[in-house]
């Protein structure tokens, strides 16, 4: 038996393969190999000493864990987490692992090789980033290759718009059937930028949605916020992705802020065919954008033509967007105070911060006894943003 009930089909907008250390550099172009730095896990609650020892055992896990894991059946998600997960980093194991959970379909997202190719700084060349892109698509390629279950996400920073619409033209025609930007303002113009309209215009075409995740953007405020005489705190899970309290409190504004300038700036509106999401960066906070950013568009149009849209922005949202809620979040009086066609259900395997039991925690607060909305949520809105899914 599988951990998904049969009494519906789940389809799971959020989970992660754990990187090797070389998950970068084996795939790079060789003159740049060197130049790669190896994934690391350093900020993470998965120790060196795990890391060592898997890849000791020549990059994978030993055949008794693997028997161990695969021993829990429907309960794997409970306890199989992180590095020592089922397929965490093996896809034939990962094809296991999703027997025994039971989802029809699951984006693969990568979990801290974007680090090198999204987050700029002085020592990053754009040919290193843009390289270490190819290097982590080609490997997502790779990994979601032999499984039409996995949906691999790529990744495209859209620092460079010439490099980003290559990057996007290359991932497209090898099968990725997402993109993942970071959710920051490009260096130096908008992400709704006029030399960015052949990015939007390709995803747009192809059908193939832009995503927005966590770790897209820097997780923590600024160290100025963090300081308040008192010492430095540690994250929920006392490592993990490092959100400590405060980042936690404003982890919502760099998504909505990239969406708000992605609406204003009209791309949704001139690419009605254009699909997106934001995955892991929780909800609760859709239902006022959708009102403010419907409020500012009435407002300001009377004197800015750029904003006089056919179809309001919430209603943009709407129809293109979608939102994965935490695990701990109202859905419920989300959909209350927006709808039920914006949200979808993600399991964020094998992170620990999808829970122990992600559809029970959902089932808590979503509307009792409306199975439309149960299908929406577990389904139908996923299929609306990814219809070629449907199986």
């Amino acid at each position: 038996m599988a951990y998904a009930p049969d009494a519906r089909p789940f389809y799971d907008a959020d989970s992660h393969i754990m990187e090797l250390p070389d998950f970068l550099k084996k795939y790079a172009d060789p003159g740049i190999r060197d130049d790669i730095p190896e994934v690391s896990y350093s900020a993470s609650i998965v120790t060196d000493e795990e890391v060592a020892e898997i890849m000791s055992q020549g990059g994978r896990h030993s055949d008794a864990h693997i028997a161990e894991q695969v021993a829990l059946g429907d309960k794997l998600i409970e306890s199989s987490k992180e590095i020592q997960a089922l397929g965490a980093f093996n896809a034939d194991d990962r094809k296991v692992a999703m027997d025994l959970l039971g989802f029809k379909k699951q984006l693969v997202f990568a979990t801290h090789s974007v680090a090198f190719p999204f987050h700029p700084s002085s020592k990053k060349e754009p040919h290193l980033r843009y390289g270490a892109t190819r290097a982590h698509n080609r490997h997502m390629v790779d990994f979601c290759g032999d499984d039409d279950r996995f949906m691999g996400v790529g990744v495209v920073p859209l620092d460079v718009p010439e490099l980003a619409i290559e990057e996007a033209k290359w991932a497209i025609e090898q099968g990725l059937e997402a993109l993942w930007v970071p959710h920051r303002a490009p260096l130096g113009h908008a992400p709704g930028h006029v030399d960015l309209e052949p990015f939007w215009a390709m995803l747009a075409e192809a059908g193939v949605p832009f995503l927005l995740h966590v770790g897209g953007a820097p997780l923590q405020v600024s160290k100025d916020w963090g300081n308040n005489g008192r010492g430095p705190t540690k994250d929920w899970l006392g490592g993990g992705e490092n959100v400590r309290t405060k980042d936690a409190t404003v982890m919502h504004q760099a998504p909505e802020m990239f969406l708000s300038m992605l609406v204003m700036d009209g791309v949704l509106d001139r690419h009605p065919t254009l699909k997106g999401a934001a995955v892991e960066l929780g909800a609760g906070w859709v239902p006022e954008m959708l009102r403010r950013l419907d409020a500012v568009a009435k407002v300001y149009s009377r004197n800015d033509t750029s904003v006089r849209f056919d179809r309001k922005p919430s209603e943009q949202i709407t129809e293109q967007m979608g939102f994965t809620p935490m695990p701990h979040e109202d859905v419920g009086n989300m959909i209350a105070q927006s709808n039920a066609d914006l949200y979808l259900f993600s399991s964020d395997y094998p992170h620990i911060e999808g829970t122990r039991d992600p559809i029970a925690r959902f089932e808590r607060t979503l509307p009792e006894n409306d199975e439309t909305v149960r299908t929406q949520f577990y389904s139908e809105n996923f299929l609306r943003l990814f219809p070629e899914a449907r199986v």
